[in-house]
């Protein structure tokens, strides 16, 4: 076989195997619109590492709507509104991580979260933003904000090896997730941004903080119409 043919069946197999795994992730897609995810990858990295492995996956209605208020009011207040990317957000903690290179803050809405999450790895490679920036789009686009809330409560962790609004509540205040109150929804909102380093229970001074300012945030979002219908179980 001349090196042109070994060339052309080489790039051919590329092609099929590209085609495939575009193919595969597509129906993933479709499904996770019904069906939930089984382990991720940050699951099992939690596992692997010694943090253990705690999550029962439960429908959006079993989910208190105070939950779902507190992570809107503290991870992405614009969530009903934007198409996955809060554009103006992402601009200030780019210019906040040139200022600090040491301290860097994230801009990522509910959505890129749970497509990372669901999807790929932890890390902040080029190549894994920017297949984070597909799986936003397509998730916005198949599954809707219902949706993605919904699968974002149940996947995002939330103290280590803690995975998912249920798993949280049963270990910090032993009960379903769908009887967490208002404070203690913005206690577990509150340690999102490092859930290995902030405690909810017993909740450090920084959370306790935090949580208060939560509520606050919660009490405005609530008057928002598109939140309220949202957050609601119908």
């Amino acid at each position: 076989m001349t090196v042109v043919a070994v060339k052309k069946s080489w790039w051919y197999w590329i092609k099929r195997t590209l085609l495939c795994l575009f193919i595969f992730q597509v129906v993933l897609i479709f499904l996770f619109r019904w069906l939930d995810p089984p382990l991720t990858i940050t699951q099992l990295t939690a596992f692997v590492s010694g943090d253990g492995l705690r999550r029962n996956y439960v429908r959006a209605d079993q989910i208190s709507p105070y939950a779902r208020l507190a992570v809107l009011a503290s991870e992405d207040q614009l969530f009903v509104s934007h198409s996955g990317f809060d554009w103006k957000r992402i601009q200030q903690a780019l210019e906040y991580n040139k200022r600090k290179p040491n301290r860097l803050r994230g801009g990522s809405t509910i959505s890129q979260q749970t497509a990372k999450n669901v999807f790929l790895w932890q890390g902040r490679s080029w190549i894994r933003k920017g297949l984070e920036v597909y799986f936003t789009f397509m998730i916005e686009l198949i599954w809707g904000k219902k949706r993605i809330l919904e699968v974002y409560l149940n996947v995002i962790e939330m103290g280590p090896g803690i995975f998912g609004i249920e798993a949280a509540a049963q270990h910090y205040f032993k009960k379903p997730a769908s009887k967490l109150t208002r404070y203690e929804s913005a206690l577990i909102a509150a340690s999102l941004p490092n859930p290995k380093r902030y405690r909810v229970q017993p909740a450090s001074r920084y959370v306790q903080r935090r949580a208060t300012f939560i509520v606050g945030q919660m009490h405005h979002l609530f008057y928002d119409k598109a939140v309220r219908e949202l957050i609601e179980n119908r």
